[in-house]
């Protein structure tokens, strides 16, 4: 008996066998350790408040699903989208069930009823504030910057000259460099596409002067050898080598030409833009408007975002950082 049980120890798949069943137990574990916990969390939060409670239960469950539904295929697109639903849901319930006044913190409900009430209102600021100020200052200034960093590129005294006033300029705060702009070109649209371009100009301009330098000396050993001229060399090397330099300051100035364009409106502007709407409404005491301009703003940043990583993963393909993310 005992050489037929030290046999089957020895016997590899039955080894293998006991060892799989072992190290999945833990796992199998898990979730009824997770659960368990979570109960006791909720029975817990019981004895401070039913409302707590509540919210701490919604919580772990919309937190399951969303676990569950991140290790399927549509994980990659659902369970972003699940997480924002999940927290406008509990945003939604702690606002409600704890009475949080509306000039602290609205409801998601809310600040929709708002968006819809103001749609047209919204529209005109949008229009001011994104396609006029931001849009028209960020066309420019990436213009400027990629314009100029082609020149520093081929100067040694441009670079050395310019872009440590590009590093001063960049460090100045937008909150002083704003008001002068306004009072330069006037309380239209035009001094935030000003204040706009100051902010990308810089930005766009650096990681240019990064990327067209981002060339190694065989490479340039190689381009002389085939007797290219500077015109070729800047086509065929340096612009691919800068491409994935330049997108990363676009996208850096999307953010920028937001922030500029509602920070700018504050210091003067028409009788609309989402910064006017946001400081006119913070004074009323009207924040499901203000939570609404807010939101247009995101979305709009985000949008904005995505379709510049969009058209970078287009023309970058070859580039390692987007072999990953296919």
């Amino acid at each position: 008996g005992g050489g037929h049980r030290a046999g089957a120890a020895r016997d590899p798949e039955t080894h293998g066998l006991v060892m799989t069943v072992t190290a999945h137990r833990p796992a199998r574990l898990v979730p009824w350790g997770l659960a368990l916990g979570g109960f006791v969390l909720i029975g817990v939060a019981f004895l401070v408040g039913w409302q707590l409670a509540l919210v701490l239960a919604v919580w772990l469950a919309l937190w399951a699903v969303n676990v569950g539904v991140a290790g399927t295929t549509a994980g990659t697109w659902a369970a972003p989208v699940l997480f924002g639903l999940t927290l406008l849901i509990l945003w939604e319930l702690t606002v409600r069930l704890f009475n949080v006044p509306g000039v602290i913190l609205p409801a998601p409900t809310q600040i929709a009823v708002a968006l819809a009430e103001n749609t047209n209102t919204l529209r005109a600021d949008f229009v001011q504030t994104v396609l006029k100020g931001a849009l028209g200052g960020w066309l420019i200034g990436s213009t400027a910057g990629i314009a100029t960093a082609l020149l520093v590129a081929r100067s040694d005294f441009l670079r050395r000259g310019l872009l440590p006033v590009g590093n001063f300029v960049a460090a100045l705060p937008i909150v002083g460099t704003a008001p002068i702009l306004v009072m330069w070109f006037g309380f239209g649209w035009e001094s935030k596409a000003a204040v706009v371009v100051v902010m990308v100009f810089f930005p766009v301009l650096v990681n240019t002067v990064a990327g067209l330098a981002d060339t190694t000396s065989m490479q340039r050993d190689l381009m002389r050898t085939y007797g290219a001229s500077a015109g070729q060399d800047l086509r065929y090397l340096r612009a691919p080598s800068a491409l994935p330099f330049v997108f990363n300051g676009l996208k850096i100035a999307t953010t920028l030409a937001l922030i500029g364009a509602i920070v700018a409106e504050f210091f003067g502007s028409p009788t609309f833009g989402l910064g006017f709407r946001i400081s006119t409404e913070v004074g009323r005491l009207n924040l499901p408007v203000v939570w609404a301009a807010i939101v247009v703003a995101a979305v709009t940043g985000s949008l904005w975002y995505g379709a510049i990583a969009m058209l970078e993963k287009r023309l970058t393909f070859w580039h390692p950082s987007q072999r990953g993310r296919r």
